[in-house]
């Protein structure tokens, strides 16, 4: 095979497939540039660097992502209630966005031919990488490894990359016992592949990095407060703890110590990837959940019924599809999210929470917004409309409904049966 030529930046995780995949680009005659995101992970950035470079990346380049994944992308989707098939709150899809542009702009500067990723060809993240850099650079051309045939069927599996490693002297963290994949950021951790990919094998206790197990979880509940101004957390206020937090980075940080130390985050599903195939995932979210149930509890209260409808007929399930199928650099996306800060107006106040084993409990809320009323909505008191009005309501919402069953009656008498009619009991 002739010998490739050209700059490629490759997304590094320092992981076993970007980091065989390093070695392997540097093998094919590319000058590698490595390229890492901190969005927030649990990382040695100095230790991933220095393997990077060992390995024999020309160049290694590390950009502070954090902020701008929690504005642009993770405050939007608690804004949006966003998730995917009402289980998964998206952590994976959220960070790529910030991590494709952060890579396009280190490219265009350092004069790269190329861009390349260690996603696999039956994921999701491939889609989401390659519309995103081609969303930002229509004329960029990427490497995806794991669709040349030269590359997966020398590596069919992550076995023969361990066994790569290993012959290379790349180390890496998986192992043949515990051969799952990773990807962690500030909003999550996920875990796939191996052992995981039969959906009835429960995940090991030592798999879990993030939560600790709601069983072994303190005894002791925690309580919060969240206050929300247009839908988004300003303040995170901790009175057992006489902590308050305001930065937005922060306030993230926060949520997810405490709910890591009451078991909260954690969910095991089969979900539907955008290429067509099931996958089985672990993850854990653990501020994000939190903050996600403070969210939908302060628009019980503050949000508009017709607003909340539409928002959560079409916002909230758009929105949830444009990030899981990865086109957030789209003429859709954009149309979705600037709907979001007219439906958020008025969701400003404060939920105060319970964290114990697992489960995030409201037990409060308040706000200065008017769209509750304490007299007009108590059952111990007259207030705001006399019951009598109720009577012409329910006669007007009748209408149609009696029409319905006068309908009914006549195909009954003509002989259809009350079974046709009504369909058979359950």
């Amino acid at each position: 095979m002739a010998a490739k030529s050209g700059r490629v930046l490759l997304a590094y995780s320092g992981g076993l497939d970007t980091s065989c995949i390093l070695a392997w680009l540097i093998e094919q005659g590319y000058e590698v540039y490595a390229f890492l995101a901190d969005v927030g992970q649990e990382e040695d950035f100095a230790a991933a660097e220095k393997k990077a470079l060992g390995i024999g990346a020309k160049k290694f380049f590390l950009e502070d992502l954090k902020k701008e994944f929690i504005t642009e992308l993770i405050y939007p989707a608690v804004q949006a209630n966003c998730i995917y098939e009402n289980v998964y709150l998206l952590g994976t899809s959220l960070a790529r966005p910030v991590i494709a542009r952060g890579m396009i702009e280190v490219a265009d500067r350092e004069g790269c031919d190329y861009v390349s990723h260690g996603c696999t060809g039956k994921g999701n993240d491939q889609v989401r990488f390659e519309l995103a850099f081609y969303g930002l650079k229509p004329d960029i051309k990427v490497i995806a490894p794991w669709r040349l045939p030269e590359f997966y069927n020398r590596f069919p599996g992550r076995q023969a990359l361990i066994a790569y490693a290993a012959q290379n002297n790349i180390p890496v963290a998986q192992t043949a016992a515990k051969p799952w994949s990773t990807d962690e950021n500030l909003f999550h951790i996920s875990y796939e592949a191996g052992i995981l990919e039969d959906p009835d094998t429960t995940p090991p206790a030592d798999m879990w990095k993030l939560t600790t197990s709601p069983e072994d979880a303190s005894q002791e509940p925690q309580r919060l407060t969240i206050e929300f101004s247009k839908g988004l957390p300003v303040k995170v206020t901790v009175p057992d703890e006489d902590k308050v937090y305001t930065d937005a980075v922060e306030i993230f940080l926060a949520l997810n110590a405490l709910a890591r130390k009451h078991g909260v985050g954690r969910i095991d599903i089969v979900e539907n990837r955008f290429i067509g195939v099931k996958s089985r995932g672990c993850y854990e979210s653990p501020g994000a959940t939190i903050l996600r149930a403070a969210h939908v509890d302060l628009e019980g209260l503050t949000l508009d019924r017709n607003v909340r409808a539409l928002r959560d007929q079409f916002i909230t399930i758009e929105l949830g599809r444009v990030l899981y199928n990865g086109h957030f650099f789209t003429p859709e996306r954009e149309f979705i999210t600037s709907a979001i800060p007219a439906s958020q107006r008025t969701v400003n106040g404060l939920v105060r929470l319970k964290l114990y084993k697992g489960n995030v409990v409201i037990e409060g809320r308040s706000s200065e917004e008017g769209l509750y009323d304490e007299q007009q909505s108590s059952m111990d008191e007259l207030g705001g409309f006399e019951p009598t009005d109720t009577t012409g309501f329910i006669q007007i919402e009748s209408i149609r409904i009696k029409k319905w069953a006068q309908a009914n009656l006549r195909k009954s008498q003509a002989g259809v049966t009350a079974k046709d009619v009504y369909g058979s009991r359950v």
